[in-house]
């Protein structure tokens, strides 16, 4: 994302400010407006490097810690494709130390910890105006960024596709085993236990009414005809 100020961008000196705190920029652009220069703001490297080439402005602050290309990178990758830019990086204290470096790698004119002050960045102004040093890092900027980065792999082949509930699976393809029916075999066999239990229940019914049967016709021939002794 880049946005500009509404300074006359035809007369005005372009200052590039590259961060991602929008509390950063938003001080930044209000120090170099009193200095009467036109501001666009960006938040992601990679994108910074695109929007210096195509502005070719006259001084970029970009922070180190930013998204997508790193500070660092960025302005070294500036400095490649060449220009007067000058190029400012700004840092928290806790990466003092790398800024420095940063600064004599990619040829920096100047570093500044954050929050920057107008008062903090006038200290340096003639620095900045100086001389715009030597970039030793350009040096190692394939070995910092090699070409030959990991790249995406293409897919090999078709991925399987999971049935739909209700349809049958597409031709050729495995059935996943998430739609495949619960397990057959315990039904079976509770079904069979079921049924065997209710033949039993009526083999025994059977046997007490017949005997029931055999005990009142012998009870009748009793009653009829008196005991055979």
């Amino acid at each position: 994302m880049a946005y500009v100020t509404a300074a006359d961008q035809d007369s005005a000196p372009t200052v590039l400010l590259v961060d991602n705190n929008p509390m950063s920029t938003r001080r930044l652009s209000e120090v170099f407006r009193v200095k009467e220069f036109h501001v666009e703001v960006c938040e992601d490297g990679d994108k910074a490097v695109d929007e210096y080439i195509r502005l070719d402005p006259e001084l970029v602050v970009i922070a180190l810690d930013i998204p997508s290309l790193d500070g660092h990178l960025a302005a070294l990758e500036m400095r490649e494709h060449g220009g007067e830019g000058r190029i400012v990086f700004i840092t928290p204290r806790r990466l003092s130390a790398l800024a420095r470096d940063a600064a004599h790698s990619a040829g920096a004119v100047a570093w500044l910890e954050k929050p920057v002050s107008s008062a903090a960045l006038e200290e340096i102004w003639t620095q900045v105006l100086g001389p715009i040093p030597e970039a030793p890092g350009l040096e190692d900027l394939d070995q910092l960024y090699p070409e030959d980065r990991i790249k995406p792999q293409p897919d090999e082949g078709l991925m399987p596709l999971p049935g739909l509930p209700g349809l049958p699976a597409l031709p050729g393809l495995p059935l996943p085993a998430a739609n495949l029916p619960g397990p057959l075999e315990p039904e079976l066999v509770v079904a069979t236990s079921e049924s065997e239990t209710t033949n039993s229940k009526k083999s025994r019914s059977s046997k007490i009414i017949l005997l029931l049967l055999a005990l009142t016709a012998a009870g009748y021939y009793l009653f009829e005809y008196g005991s055979p002794l």
